[in-house]
């Protein structure tokens, strides 16, 4: 596969994957084209391990933890892991959404995480998420639900009303003006109802059996390539679903019998913190991966040694200069689209990069015959964090942050580098080869 067929297929896993719970559903179809095979596990079942074998496990559908079992004992290898996460900042359906006046039906939203919020406007966005139901035999169920067609807009305020709007930038209060418009309503239609017809419809079920939901708004319009030679794409989601392609991509290549148990872990709730029963501060890792452990355990230490061999890549997107904002950056630090993952810097830990790991990750790039970059935050401005410190403290293990570089990050439509994407897969490739 080539560097643009790769970035559409990234494309493709993204414009496939409008949600959370999509994302996962996404990379278990994948799995499900894989030789050799591909085992999901049950957390509540017994695990019984081989060496070689193939596993991935799932939490409340929208985290996911891959891994391939490494043929020599894990208190010699330790664990080699990737970590990214499957949501992106926007707006979710309220429970209570619909409201009817002035002739018009809208669905009221809340933020997820930190958007952009004025990339919203004049967008052809649609719904995608899950629900819970009751199904046939009583029980509570739950399924995906994603509509194809636009179905919502947020229209912006004509520039007539609101005349400094490119000097002072759109602002949106937060509450009254993020409302979405669904549809002309007439007085016959109740506004719960006429959207509760709308999941039936999707669904194709009774509204009664349906019991609540977790709808994001997500963009209709799907991913592409631009500029003068199609060096750059841009698509929603890149933060971070450019990550977790690149991840999977790099572990379903190695079709060897690695030596180290290879691990990939997609989490959910980044965007909020990581502070869930799937989130990276959360228990799922640490479960799988003692799990994994105690399976070919000799003696009760061997966990804790494992760890002390183990190390984790967290990939999350990173932040390339963009020559029109020189004063968001830090001039000493500026990293460009197409030259090559970003190793990210931060003295006080908002992410796990050190010396040693930053090294070492340095030293796969040059064996991958891959350009590398360093970024540091401008000190006047706040840093954003990741998984990385997060997992690294929960954990134990030695841990470094990268990222491709991107522009406009938490806009609905961002954009990225064609080669770096490539670039990133090649020394994911190479970190799991490492002895």
């Amino acid at each position: 596969m080539n560097v643009k067929q790769q970035v559409q297929n990234l494309l493709d896993f993204i414009d496939a994957s409008p949600s959370p719970w999509h994302v996962v559903k996404t990379i278990e179809a994948q799995l499900a084209t894989q030789t050799p095979a591909w085992e999901r596990l049950d957390e509540t079942a017994k695990w019984a391990l081989q060496p070689g074998g193939r596993y991935y496990v799932v939490r409340d559908g929208s985290s996911i933890v891959l891994f391939v079992q490494g043929q020599k004992p894990l208190v010699e290898t330790g664990f080699k892991i990737i970590g990214a996460h499957t949501d992106s900042p926007g707006l979710r359906i309220k429970p209570n959404a619909a409201s009817s006046g002035d002739g018009l039906l809208r669905l009221g939203v809340e933020i997820y995480g930190g958007p952009i919020l004025a990339t919203f406007t004049d967008r052809d966005l649609s719904l995608a998420g899950r629900m819970s139901y009751k199904n046939d035999q009583g029980d509570i169920a739950s399924m995906l639900v994603k509509f194809d067609q636009p179905l919502l807009r947020l229209p912006n305020l004509a520039i007539h009303m609101n005349r400094t709007v490119n000097e002072d930038g759109l602002k949106l209060h937060k509450q009254s003006e993020l409302p979405l418009i669904l549809s002309a309503s007439t007085e016959e239609q109740l506004p719960q109802a006429y959207f509760s017809a709308l999941l039936q419809q999707q669904a194709d079920m009774a509204a009664t059996r349906i019991l609540s939901w977790d709808l994001a708004v997500y963009d209709t319009q799907k991913g592409a390539f631009w500029g003068a030679e199609n060096q750059f794409y841009a698509d929603s989601q890149l933060d971070n679903l450019a990550s977790c392609h690149a991840a999977l991509q790099a572990l379903l290549a190695d079709d060897t019998q690695s030596d180290s148990t290879l691990v990939c872990a997609f989490f959910d709730h980044e965007e909020i913190g990581s502070g869930s029963s799937k989130g990276a501060d959360g228990s799922f890792l640490p479960d799988v991966l003692q799990r994994i452990a105690l399976s070919t355990a000799e003696g009760s230490e061997d966990v804790a040694r494992a760890l002390a061999k183990s190390f984790m890549i967290s990939a999350d997107m990173a932040h390339a200069y963009q020559p029109n904002f020189p004063n968001g950056y830090d001039p000493d630090h500026k990293v460009g689209i197409n030259k090559g993952p970003v190793i990210k810097v931060n003295a006080n830990q908002s992410y796990s990069s050190e010396s040693v790991s930053a090294a070492m990750f340095a030293d796969w790039c040059e064996q991958a015959e891959v350009p590398y970059q360093i970024y540091s935050h401008r000190c006047d401005m706040p840093c954003g964090s990741t998984i990385g410190p997060i997992t690294a403290a929960k954990l134990g293990i030695r841990s470094i942050d990268v990222g491709s570089p991107m522009w406009a990050m938490h806009s609905i439509r961002e954009s990225a580098g064609v080669k770096d994407h490539e670039y990133l897969i090649r020394v994911m490739k190479q970190f799991f080869a490492a002895p």
